[in-house]
């Protein structure tokens, strides 16, 4: 074999190299991606199962219902998230941040369910009474409850008067 020869061997194998770990580095990031959703975009487009993603929005008023019992000694909580047009029902383990409320915006991480509620692994409270997350900024605008031209956001409590169509 000629030097040419084996230089490009060894070209060709370093190029193979670079390839699968590139490749291989993209798969393991796009597992841990994780989107941002709407109930409005979970309406129009409804996640699989087996993908986690974030719902954001707000706190429906009147939708929030405590269980009496503990699963695992964790309470249970069911809410609804609304982005003005839609809500999703939301099934949360766990001790809740001091900052939830309804009528306050919150950003949940988690899956949907078959039946068609999301089951949250995390949920996350705003943190002080002008913060919005940007997700549910960008949501309120999209449905048309919000055009930043026209002033600060709406109070919190105005945001779920459109009637729902959602589950």
């Amino acid at each position: 074999m000629t030097r040419k020869k084996r230089r490009l061997y060894v070209l060709g194998l370093c190029a193979l190299g670079l390839g699968s770990a590139t490749a291989l580095t993209l798969t393991a990031f796009q597992d841990n991606l994780v989107f941002f959703r709407s109930p409005s975009d979970i309406v129009a487009e409804r996640p699989s199962p087996d993908r986690a993603f974030r719902l954001g929005g707000l706190v429906e008023q009147g939708s929030v219902e405590r269980e009496p019992t503990v699963a695992g000694g964790r309470p249970i909580v069911h809410f609804r998230v609304t982005d003005g047009a839609h809500a999703v029902r939301v099934t949360y383990h766990g001790v809740l941040p001091d900052l939830f409320r309804e009528g306050q915006g919150v950003v949940t991480l988690g899956r949907m369910t078959p039946d068609g509620n999301f089951r949250a692994s995390e949920v996350l409270a705003r943190h002080d009474e002008t913060y919005m997350p940007p997700e549910v900024a960008d949501a309120l605008k999209r449905s048309g409850h919000w055009n930043p031209s026209q002033g600060p956001a709406p109070a919190p409590a105005t945001w779920n008067t459109a009637p729902r169509t959602g589950s």
